[in-house]
């Protein structure tokens, strides 16, 4: 079943969460969405802060925005950043000003902030969020999680190697020998493994654990030593290849068998974290007490509580000499290559949006099925109706095609038998 509608005037807000410096077009890409049939039109500024000035995107071909308000009301397509719960501050000031029958396309937070799309439902708003795309092989150009996990693991080793007291590299000198610094990752998912690959190529001596034994072979092919546990991990992995939450019996002796291994690290790195739930503790105070004075934790699972007990998100804890960094939004301190990886993505998502110079909402395509959370006046996404008490919407059976009048059958003015 699919129905279409006209709409290719598309805008570029300004991005209003607090720190936020990606933007969600890059002038590289105006081009490209003008040829395909669009127009763009950017409010002014949107793209500074990533280094893109409001005459690159002129030159490009975009239309600059005499003002937010003006950028809305003639768009029918907004592309964010963040919206709706990922903008949790901002987002309701945008909602006064989209039209009714608006399509917005960014990151959500619709697993954490359900109760956030009730005012785009009221609206009338179509919205889709990015992160609700498919694990399958058509949405990987598209897959917002994996560009800006990428974009994080190697943010996060920087953070550590800056803040570290020692080097991370073995360095044979006339003064000595400096031995390599020893680095743990929990977690081996994107953001992970872009740690593992970015601390090796720094030179530190690298180790990882995931509680899916399946990652074992991408971590050692990236130089890293794989760390077994012996737990039952069970079925650690849910729809999508997510890490699923497991109980907390099997969380307290993966931190007993943890310990030895944090207590020997220069670097912890934390990246476990599963979607829609709070992040569960896997390195606890008593951990970083036996840790080294100038040693380093980074938790990039800060946003959702935080892997590390001690984590306070935005904040860098010094706990005996061991720093605990939560950094907030890390993504958003590599502001032009994230956007350039998130402006791939979302623009791929919006040619199979797309495919034919209208919108197109293909409910057969699980790609537009699974992210699509707001249409018609209704939240109409299974897993965000589930999270806010609401029953699932009933299928719609096909209608079918009445017959043309022949003689033998009836015109469509006879009366049913």
């Amino acid at each position: 079943m699919s129905e279409t509608t006209p709409s290719l005037k598309t805008g570029v807000p300004k991005e209003t969460f607090p720190g936020e410096c990606r933007v969600a077009l890059v002038p590289s890409a105006v081009q490209a969405m003008i040829k395909q049939g669009f127009s763009v039109t950017v409010e002014s500024g949107a793209g500074t802060a990533s280094g893109y000035p409001d005459d690159v995107y002129t030159s490009a071909g975009a239309t600059i925005a005499s003002s937010r308000a003006d950028l809305f009301a003639n768009s029918d397509i907004i592309l964010q950043v963040r919206s709706a719960g990922a903008n949790p501050s901002g987002y309701e000031a945008d909602l006064e000003l989209l039209k009714p029958g608006t399509i917005v396309i960014g990151h959500c937070e619709p697993l954490a902030e359900p109760e956030a799309f009730r005012g785009y439902a009221a609206k009338n708003v179509t919205l889709f969020a990015l992160e609700l795309l498919p694990r399958i092989t058509r949405a990987q150009s598209m897959d917002v999680l994996s560009s800006m996990a990428t974009i994080a693991g190697y943010k996060a080793v920087l953070l550590a190697a800056n803040t570290l007291s020692r080097m991370f590299p073995m360095m044979m000198t006339a003064a000595g020998t400096l031995k390599p610094a020893k680095v743990f990752i929990i977690g081996a998912g994107v953001a992970g493994l872009q740690a593992i690959a970015t601390a090796k190529r720094l030179g530190a001596v690298v180790s990882a654990y995931d509680l899916r034994p399946a990652v074992r072979e991408q971590v050692e092919s990236l130089g890293g030593k794989f760390v077994e546990m012996e737990l039952d991990a069970g079925t650690s992995e849910q729809k999508g290849g997510y890490a699923k939450e497991m109980g907390e019996e099997f969380y307290r002796k993966q931190r007993e068998l943890m310990t030895k291994v944090v207590a020997e690290s220069d670097v912890v790195i934390t990246t476990a974290a599963v979607p829609g739930k709070k992040s569960p503790i896997l390195v606890t105070s008593e951990m970083v007490q036996a840790m080294k004075p100038g040693t380093v934790v980074i938790d990039l699972a800060c946003e959702k509580g935080g892997n590390c007990e001690l984590t306070v998100a935005g904040q860098t804890i010094d706990h005996n000499g061991v720093k605990i960094i939560g950094p907030q939004n890390i993504t958003s301190t590599i502001p032009d290559h994230a956007s350039e990886m998130y402006v791939k993505n979302i623009t791929t998502f919006l040619k199979n949006l797309v495919p034919k110079g209208e919108v197109t909402f293909n409910m057969e395509d699980e790609i537009i099925a699974d992210t699509l959370i707001t249409k018609d006046g209704s939240v109409v996404q299974p897993r965000v109706r589930e999270l806010l008490g609401e029953a699932p919407v009933e299928p719609v059976a096909p209608v079918e095609p009445t017959p043309e009048p022949t003689e033998e059958s009836p015109s469509s003015d006879s009366p049913a038998e």
